[in-house]
């Protein structure tokens, strides 16, 4: 018995149990001589490759079909399924150079993506564009909602797989992590043989483009010929092969060593690489969602193995749980004695933490983990035997910079890494000087949003600004409070005095912003405009009050809305497993800003205004997230901006909350697939006679 019917194949195989790759995917497509795949979008063609046994694939003679899509709205998409559109087609072109521009840029996805421009060039790969509007009720609902894959061998012998497999670069490694798939073979019985014949007759039809609301053509001729340009088939095998090396390096310094463990992504090997290139010290600027706990884990694991004390900092008890539940799973295999400070742990009260942070290379392996508030204690840093021998990972390193938490800059340690995708403190230059003097500063080069969209790290998204207008009545108090901010504006703002009036003054206006009287009716269209049945949306609310008013009319409307916040009753983690199985509407305050995690959430809505910019950027990180559970390409976030009149056109006429939106809502639309959203924010600004270069750097710190 020859070809896929060797095999031994189980039903189904799942990440963590299963080694996919080595088990399944890997020695099918080395034995295919036909292999059939429809993908998400065309940035993730470049990982349905099983790089192992792609050389042995290419000389056998094997054929690749592919199925992709551009990052398109759901009008063009509709629009081109219903028929030819002259402007969606030139923008669904636009969207796939965008997406080969970003790809041969990035230095992780630059090989693979020659790769792929080779195998279409020497007659290996074609590749065909798809497009299914959101409302498209078929089968397989959207298009690549459900991932298929088919490989066939010489002998006509077929292997049908679906499932949540995760195109991103851990798809490419040889540990299997390809979340979960089933698989069905056509020599195994009729009901196996017609799933088989179920999945290739679906891609068939997609591929001649019979499928009922889908319509498939072939990949458009100009991006084609840019990507032809970066075909090299000289270099193939020498392309492959690196590529196949760099995934077994990050294999060899992950810190997961489970089968079918997490492995590093290229951005986190390189920035291991740059920090101990840096003497083991400096902060990891990455931006919000790409890994950083991964990345600290990662050096962690080696630090405990070179005999050091690592001593995690974390600026929450909900941060302290998840800290040491990822340290448990990641490290079981070093079995490893954890000392948890704070957030109702006080056993290190009773002597422990002296004997746990002395020099001992030769005892078990030890690691303190600790939350910031307890670390800055005298009696904590007291106890703590410093040393070379401690190595510092201080989570959201931002926070170390207040004036209580920064004396844990008083502890003498060795290395020292620094987590956070905004070190630098808004309005604190003091404390950001003082948080990169003690880490020796941001490890170059940052990992930007832009940098982590491109490479899949994080979701890429559509951003629709809503403008919001005061009432008559709220309007004239915002009037009064900006001529009585004017004046103070004029005087010598530099004494006690008038600097406490001037912010009294502008708190009291901020306060009109945030609970403007139109932000529930707003909300409340945004959601009948575009909600649907199944989706998991998140609203941010600025209070109490608001999230009633929010609730009250999502319920009377019969949406499926729940409350998450750190005063409400009830099981929280519970509310929040049900809304990730369930879908619906979550209605929260601010708790959701920093380390709570629902990467399956597509949509949100921003009704809370706030001058700290480091919250827009955790709450944009909660929804950009990825998802190993569903197949979520595309994220959709809804900003209300409240857009006052102008009370004077003089600079500086003093519009700090106006001015923080605005910083927010440009840095959001920049990087987003729709970026003409920030035309309406320049205009905005020019009405106001705001400096947007000037504004980026807007807001302050509220952690104190």
């Amino acid at each position: 018995m020859a070809g896929l019917q060797s095999l031994n194949l189980k039903t189904s195989y799942r990440k963590g149990e299963d080694d996919i790759a080595a088990a399944f995917y890997l020695p099918s497509m080395a034995l295919s001589r036909t292999y059939d795949r429809a993908v998400g979008f065309f940035n993730s063609t470049i990982y349905t490759i099983a790089w192992g046994s792609l050389l042995t694939f290419v000389r056998k003679g094997g054929k690749m079909r592919v199925v992709c899509s551009p990052i398109l709205p759901d009008h063009d998409l509709e629009a081109l399924r219903a028929g030819y559109d002259a402007q969606a087609q030139e923008r669904a072109e636009a969207s796939l150079r965008k997406d080969l521009e970003t790809l041969l840029s990035s230095d992780s996805t630059a090989k693979p993506t020659k790769v792929l421009a080779t195998l279409v060039e020497i007659g290996v790969l074609d590749l065909r564009v798809a497009f299914i509007p959101a409302a498209a009720a078929t089968a397989h609902r959207r298009l690549f909602h459900d991932k298929v894959g088919i490989f066939r061998d010489a002998d006509g012998n077929q292997i049908a797989f679906k499932g949540s497999m995760n195109e991103t670069w851990s798809g490419l490694a040889n540990d299997g992590n390809l979340e979960s798939v089933d698989v069905f073979v056509s020599w195994e019985g009729p009901r196996e043989k017609g799933r088989v014949h179920d999945e290739t007759d679906y891609f068939e039809r997609l591929w001649d483009n019979t499928y009922p609301g889908a319509k498939v053509t072939p990949f458009p001729q100009v991006p084609k010929e840019e990507l032809l340009k970066a075909s090299d088939p000289k270099n193939l095998q020498a392309l492959v092969e690196e590529i196949s090396q760099a995934i077994n390096q990050a294999v060899k310094i992950s810190a997961d060593k489970r089968p079918s463990g997490r492995i590093p992504k290229p951005h986190q090997v390189t920035a291991m690489q740059n920090w101990k290139a840096h003497d083991r010290r400096g902060i990891l600027e990455h931006a919000t969602g790409s890994g950083k706990t991964f990345t600290a884990l990662c050096t962690i694991r080696e630090s405990v193995e070179l005999g050091e004390v690592p001593v995690v900092l974390v600026p929450s008890e909900l941060l302290l749980k998840q800290w040491a539940a990822e340290i448990r799973e990641s490290l079981q295999d070093l079995s490893p004695n954890i000392l948890i400070c704070g957030g109702g742990n006080a056993q290190w009260r009773n002597g422990l933490l002296a004997p746990f942070t002395r020099d001992r290379p030769d005892a078990d392996k030890r690691l303190v983990l600790a939350t910031v508030q307890t670390a800055s204690t005298p009696e904590f840093l007291g106890s703590v035997v410093q040393g070379e021998h401690l190595f510092l990972v201080a989570d959201e390193v931002h926070r170390l910079g207040s004036r209580q938490n920064s004396q844990i800059f008083g502890l003498e340690t060795g290395p020292r890494l620094g987590l956070s995708a905004t070190p630098k403190r808004a309005g604190d230059p003091r404390g950001t000087q003082a948080i990169f003097d003690y880490f020796n500063g941001v490890v170059p080069p940052p990992f930007t949003l832009a940098d982590a969209l491109a490479q899949g790290v994080l979701t890429r998204y559509f951003y629709y600004v809503h403008q919001v207008h005061l009432t008559e009545e709220e309007q004239k108090e915002w009037n009064k409070y900006t001529v009585r901010i004017m004046a103070a504006l004029g005087k010598d703002a530099a004494t006690p005095e008038n600097q406490a009036n001037l912010t009294r003054l502008l708190t009291q206006r901020a306060r009109i912003v945030k609970a403007a009287d139109a932000k529930v009716p707003t909300a409340l269209r945004v959601i009948r405009e575009n909600y649907q049945p199944g989706q998991q949306w998140i609203v941010y609310c600025d209070d109490q009050d608001q999230m009633r008013s929010i609730l009250d009319a999502l319920k009377e409307g019969r949406f499926p809305a729940v409350e998450y916040h750190s005063a409400m009753q009830g099981d929280r983690s519970g509310t929040i497993a049900y809304f990730g199985a369930n879908g619906g509407i979550l209605v929260s305050i601010r708790c959701l800003d920093e380390g709570v995690d629902i990467p399956t959430v597509t949509h949100a809505l921003i009704l809370a205004s706030s001058q700290n910019p480091r919250e827009f950027i955790q709450r944009r990180g909660r929804l950009l997230r990825t998802s190993q559970a569903t197949a979520k390409h595309l994220a959709h976030l809804h900003d209300a901006m409240v857009v006052p009149e102008a009370v004077s056109e003089k600079p500086g006429a003093g519009y700090p909350m106006l001015e923080a939106e605005l910083a927010r809502a440009i840095q959001f639309g920049k990087t987003a697939e729709n970026p003409a959203a920030i035309t309406d924010l320049e205009r905005i600004a020019n009405r106001f006679n705001l400096n947007l270069q000037q504004i980026s750097e807007s807001g302050y710190e509220t952690d104190d």
